[in-house]
């Protein structure tokens, strides 16, 4: 298997999910703009996506995905299976449980994460509608780890296009029919979200079944209690419990910032959510993919005590993020005006939203580069069951966003709670490769000094172009012209692009010296 290849073919269908993701997102600023019912759905949306990140895409995939890569390799398919099995069956138990205490606790979660919000009680309908989402998110997770540990990375890729087309259609369709009908038109997106979570729950089952790796769910208490005494499940367990302490501080600190926001300004936790979408974009396409992919491949390579591998796996990983992400956080930190302009600033998203989400983008995009290569870095110890190191460096990072905030918030108000995010990426990312290279387990190949300086002179130029970009054209004026406004910003950032990789081409490097092979 081409790694590269693999990695771009989950980027490519990454980048369909996040062209809807912000499709979503333009559609609900122009209807609703940043106000307080927004507000309201951005702190429900979150709190089913806090437990989603926290079970499911955090603490369970971080136990899982190593486990049942190394039992394949190890002890063969068959083996695997009944991992997946008895797997199966405890997460489905202990996610009708959750949904449960979500539903009924709504009231309790939206007042931890949002207490200052002016319509408090929309936000807990909201949520009680959504949580169930948590459900049907971690069972895609579930598949998500089987398909990738298989090399099949398409299914799982291009999932959540599906969530984005049932928010654009309960948008579009469905909130006008609410208001007409006296209710809620926010309330059409919450609708919108759970058409979504089944229709990604859905698809998995056929791409399961076309390589017999389909789950077999106990759903009688025996096969329960066997499910749980089974010796692969409690690894699993075990290795979740310091992986669920890691994961539980970084979105600790995404709570504590919401219920900053949520008092900052009406408007504060739409603007930083309308940021953070952008940030995803580059964070997505690049440190999503990459982690997808090098998890399975690092986790064989532990499985074989094959140091040599794993480090090479690793220092491609790096120059990857470097070559992509710093670019990315150029055109975040110089070009926001332009971005934020032609993908929000339509309907009820005026000028002094777009100005507010432009200093938070920036806040993001001062980490950005940390905030990919976390994604690399981070499998690399989890690959080795090692998930206390990234426990403790979460747990200092935590402490030092929050003494940020303290400083930034009272001097930039929600932009300072960007920044402090951003901060904190890149001192976890350095940490974590600190950690990686004391120990021996990373050893950088030859050629770092003058790949970095490659990237560096073709960055200048790229920056450059942005800067020009920035200053000789008024983005927000263009309101009136939205084709026009478009057409300009695609011209700037395909112009830059050709411009990066010719200077890159013109220093000598090429495509195929990122081949690799798994």
């Amino acid at each position: 298997m081409n790694l590269l290849k693999a990695a771009s073919t989950v980027s490519l269908l990454t980048l369909v999910s996040r062209i809807t993701g912000l499709v979503r997102e333009q559609l609900i600023a122009a209807m609703f703009g940043a106000s307080a019912a927004t507000d309201a759905f951005n702190v429900a949306f979150r709190i089913p996506n806090l437990f989603r990140r926290l079970f499911a895409e955090g603490a369970f995939s971080q136990a899982f995905v190593p486990m049942i890569g190394a039992t394949r390799e190890r002890d063969g398919d068959a083996a695997a299976q009944q991992l997946i099995d008895a797997v199966a069956t405890v997460l489905s138990w202990v996610l009708l449980a959750t949904c449960i205490a979500g539903v009924a606790g709504a009231p309790v979660l939206v007042w931890l994460i949002g207490a200052g919000l002016a319509q408090f009680d929309t936000a807990v309908l909201l949520t009680r509608l959504m949580f169930p989402y948590i459900g049907l998110m971690s069972l895609v997770a579930l598949a998500a780890g089987i398909l990738n540990t298989w090399k099949r990375f398409a299914v799982p890729a291009v999932t959540p296009v599906l969530l984005n087309v049932a928010v654009i259609a309960a948008a579009w369709l469905g909130a006008p029919w609410f208001e007409r009908h006296g209710v809620q038109p926010i309330l059409a997106l919450a609708f919108g979200v759970m058409l979504g979570g089944l229709a990604q729950a859905a698809v998995q089952v056929p791409a399961l079944q076309a390589i017999g790796k389909l789950p077999r769910i106990g759903l009688a208490p025996a096969a329960l209690a066997a499910a749980w005494r089974d010796a692969g499940t409690r690894r699993v367990l075990a290795l979740m419990a310091p992986a669920l302490l890691g994961v539980s501080v970084a979105q600790l600190s995404l709570v504590i910032n919401t219920q900053i926001a949520s008092h900052v300004a009406v408007g504060a936790v739409s603007w930083l959510s309308y940021a953070d979408r952008l940030m995803e974009f580059p964070t997505a396409l690049l440190g999503v993919a990459l982690g997808v992919v090098l998890l399975p491949q690092l986790s064989a390579a532990d499985a074989r005590a094959d140091a040599a591998r794993y480090s090479e796996l690793l220092d491609w990983g790096l120059r990857l993020v470097v070559l992509l992400a710093l670019p990315c956080a150029l055109a975040l930190l110089v070009f926001p005006a332009g971005l934020v302009s032609v993908l929000y600033h339509y309907g009820r998203f005026g000028s002094a939203d777009v100005a507010a989400t432009v200093w938070a983008l920036r806040g993001y995009g001062v980490g950005l580069l940390g905030l990919v290569a976390i994604k690399v870095l981070a499998p690399a110890f989890y690959a080795r069951g090692d998930i206390r190191t990234p426990v403790k460096i979460a747990i200092g990072v935590l402490a030092a966003t929050q003494a940020m905030n303290l400083v930034f918030v009272p001097w930039l108000g929600h932009a300072g709670l960007a920044l402090s995010i951003g901060l904190g990426a890149i001192v976890n990312a350095a940490l974590l490769l600190g950690g990686l290279l004391r120990r021996g387990t990373y050893r950088p190949a030859p050629g770092w000094v003058p790949f970095v300086l490659k990237v560096l002179l073709a960055n200048a130029g790229l920056g450059a172009g942005l800067a020009w970009a920035a200053q000789a054209i008024d983005w927000i004026a263009l309101q009136a012209s939205p084709w026009q406004r478009a057409g300009a910003v695609a011209a700037v950032l395909g112009g830059v692009a050709l411009l990066y990789f010719a200077v890159l081409g013109a220093c000598g490097l090429r495509p195929r010296q990122f081949v690799r092979r798994g």
